[in-house]
């Protein structure tokens, strides 16, 4: 499947900065800025925080998969010229604005929603990728921190997550050097699951994405809710576990779940 093909991405016209595209409960949101490396602009990031909203309201979309457009950035990060008039003040707001707007929200979405990840994705590229749920890399991807370049760090969750998905000591080198690594070095720290050819890219995260559509809707969300819960101080990851798996006994689909089972036949989960 081509990253770039108009008669499969076809542009919202709630959108200027993104393509959407639906078809069996996944909903592939593309970053459509080309000639920008698909850099995160003031725009991007209010486009991507309502697209997520978006599909998090659609009962008819399980799953998502974000990716950029053309072979040679995921997103190359932030729109630099943006940064010229802020000071300490706007530089705070900035990352404020675009942690609840869009990382935090992608971090916390009900729905799973999964990189795939072509070509650079650097600084916030990098930071978007990682408040994913997983990561799936072509072999062209290289991902980097180099915010330590422009006399800054990171300001979008990348010194967290970045610490969380590779251990303190891999994280701290890549963010006091600015160095990137390649699709291959991120498969071996555990930054992404999957490798593979541009071409197959999507059709991998499309596959796994099938696969998850499958599953009781209500669990891959308490999955997802207790899994975040481990690097959460303010939450007992256990205590949600337990409270979860409790209220999950009272939906419609764990019944269907184990009658399925029972009669070994394939459950069909409605999301209730």
């Amino acid at each position: 499947m081509s990253l770039s093909n108009p008669l499969i991405l076809k542009k919202n016209s709630m959108y200027s900065s993104l393509l959407l595209h639906s078809e069996n409960a996944t909903c592939t949101i593309t970053i459509n800025r080309p000639d920008k490396l698909n850099a995160l602009n003031k725009t991007v990031i209010e486009e991507l925080g309502a697209a997520i909203e978006q599909v998090n309201a659609d009962p008819a979309i399980r799953s998502v998969i974000l990716t950029g457009s053309g072979p040679k950035a995921f997103v190359a990060g932030a729109d630099i010229s943006e940064f010229l008039t802020l000071d300490a003040k706007g530089g705070k707001a900035l990352a404020q604005k675009g942690q609840d707007l869009v990382f935090t929200k992608i971090e916390r979405s009900s729905k799973p929603v999964i990189a795939a990840v072509n070509g650079f994705a650097l600084g916030g590229g990098c930071e978007l990728a990682m408040a994913c749920h997983f990561r799936i890399a072509s072999e062209n991807a290289k991902f980097g921190q180099p915010e330590v370049n422009l006399g800054l760090i990171p300001g979008y969750g990348g010194t967290q997550r970045l610490v969380q998905l590779i251990g303190k000591g891999r994280a701290m080198e890549l963010l006091m050097t600015g160095n990137m690594i390649d699709a291959n070095t991120a498969l071996q720290y555990g930054l992404v699951n999957h490798v593979t050819t541009p071409d197959q890219l999507l059709e991998k995260a499309l596959s796994i994405a099938a696969v998850i559509n499958t599953k009781a809707p209500l669990a891959v969300a308490g999955c997802i809710a207790a899994a975040n819960a481990v690097f959460n101080e303010q939450k007992n990851g256990y205590e949600i576990e337990i409270e979860t798996f409790g209220k999950l006994f009272g939906t419609a689909d764990a019944k269907e779940g184990a009658n399925a089972f029972l009669e070994k036949r394939k459950a069909s989960f409605t999301g209730r």
